[in-house]
């Protein structure tokens, strides 16, 4: 006794089902790293080899490349710069103050901001870098 089957073979492969989902993912990535975005001031960060983001408890001090300076995204002068920073370290001075320098920014300035900071009563600075070289 012999059985047959009516299922036949198929002779080709659809590959549209595949190409919609890898599509949509394609979208997903693009959309999603687009999202990847430092939110804050735009300061072009100079370039280093070894930078190691602290996830510590953070003060944040911008400086644009116009000498325009932000302590935790509010803008202030370098008048109140030190009373400001004097009250956020009161709580704990041993909180990490985070140096945004812009790249076209000359030395002096940042180095004043860093004076401004120490005698404000910081003591743990870090100068952020873009990763690479």
């Amino acid at each position: 006794m012999s059985l047959q089957t009516n299922k036949k073979r198929m002779l080709y492969f659809s590959a549209i089902s595949l190409t919609d989902i890898v599509l949509l993912l394609l979208i997903f990535f693009l959309l999603s790293s687009s999202f990847i975005v430092q939110p804050g001031i735009k300061v072009n960060l100079p370039k280093a080899a070894t930078g190691v983001p602290d996830e510590a408890k953070q003060i944040t001090v911008s400086i644009s490349s116009s000498e325009q300076i932000y302590l935790n995204s509010e803008r202030v002068s370098k008048s109140t710069l030190g009373t400001k920073l004097r009250q956020l370290l009161a709580e704990n001075p041993q909180k990490l103050v985070v140096i945004q320098a812009d790249q076209d920014l000359s030395l002096q300035k940042a180095v004043e901001v860093v004076d401004i900071a120490k005698l404000s009563g910081a003591q743990r600075f870090m100068i952020a870098t873009q990763p690479g070289l």
